[in-house]
């Protein structure tokens, strides 16, 4: 969402990521749902000591006119504390935020995409991963199942797994203005709105309670029960086979069934919700399972249940089967920690 000033400074760096080149640059719009990221360099050139404990400052200036017609400018300054990764890692990882840091990566992996090829990219997004395990995780070398990362980090491969599944860098089925878009949001939104983007939000509804959040999983997927999947572009109502049938048989019409008809308003509430709220407006749709429609959530889910490890007979009660041959988290994870207590 920004071009470049080409404001020349001592402070530009040499490593090349977006909009660079410059220590200046200007937004046509500024909303309080804009997030713009800044990468910067610790540069030591002088090989003198990183001053350990001591504050680094950064500071923006911030040129703008107010709706009201006024021209402002704002300062803002901004003081961290220096740490040497190598001397005081423990600091490093007190301090990381992996829900903005799975933005950051994002970004910079879409901008990749933009001159390299997708499995370059990939491999590179799989690259940083494993660097980031071996360095903060807890582990006994070349035994995996001693592999733990903290609370800090603990969800940070749950969200790189996603973001390599995700519409951003899996560009098949996505027409060029398609993929524009999408990155293009991604690059301007905030994090938490990014977070959905890259990891989208499931909800159930079933009879057993009120609605919950449950895992983007395709074990998730029950015969018995409505799910809401927030993407951010799409809103999705997903019925399971259950429930899809009883409605077709118009069950929510009698009146000995109002608790049915309550079950199928509920999702359709909350989805109106977010619809009035969201700009710009999400797709809305309203699916069965085994529906052509469905392919929005299945290809979404992590395919924990595919047609490779489950019963050719039916569910067995382990969720819908997604016909993939991606793997699942369960085994990306293993692999990542297979690889981040090797040696080599």
């Amino acid at each position: 969402p920004v071009v470049s000033m080409n404001t020349k400074s001592p402070s530009i760096s040499e490593i090349e990521i977006g909009v660079c080149g410059t220590s200046g640059w200007k937004l046509c719009g500024c909303d309080p749902s804009t997030a713009v990221s800044i990468f910067f360099e610790v540069a030591n050139q002088q090989s003198n000591q990183i001053p350990q404990g001591q504050l680094g400052t950064i500071q923006f200036i911030t040129s703008y006119q107010h709706s009201s017609g006024q021209r402002r400018v704002r300062v803002t300054t901004i003081a961290r504390n220096w740490a040497d990764c190598n001397l005081n890692p423990q600091h490093i990882a007190a301090g990381f935020d992996q829900e903005c840091s799975a933005v950051l990566m994002s970004r910079i992996a879409v901008d990749r995409a933009e001159r390299d090829e997708g499995p370059d990219v990939l491999r590179w997004l799989d690259r940083m991963l494993i660097r980031l395990c071996q360095k903060f995780g807890e582990y006994t070398k070349e035994n995996s199942h001693s592999f733990q990362l903290g609370d800090n980090f603990a969800l940070y491969p749950q969200f790189m797994f996603h973001l390599r599944r995700s519409q951003f860098l899996q560009v098949f089925n996505n027409s060029p203005d398609e993929t524009a878009y999408y990155r293009n949001k991604l690059n301007r939104e905030d994090v938490s709105t990014a977070l959905v983007m890259i990891q989208p939000v499931l909800y159930s509804y079933s009879f057993s309670g009120p609605p919950e959040p449950v895992l983007l999983d395709s074990r998730s997927i029950q015969a018995d029960r409505i799910l809401l999947l927030d993407t951010f572009f799409h809103i999705l109502i997903f019925h399971g086979e259950t429930i899809a049938l009883w409605r077709k048989q118009k069950f929510q019409d009698q009146p000995n069934h109002e608790n049915f008809r309550q079950l199928l308003d509920a999702p359709v509430g909350d989805a109106q919700d977010i619809l009035r709220t969201r700009f710009p407006m999400p797709r809305y749709i309203d699916c069965d399972e085994g529906s052509s429609q469905a392919r929005f959530l299945l290809t979404r889910v992590n395919p924990a249940t595919t047609h490779n490890n489950t019963s050719p007979w039916g569910q067995d009660g382990g969720g819908a089967s997604v016909l993939t041959d991606d793997v699942s988290f369960q085994v990306f994870l293993d692999h990542l920690k297979k690889l981040a207590v090797t040696s080599t």
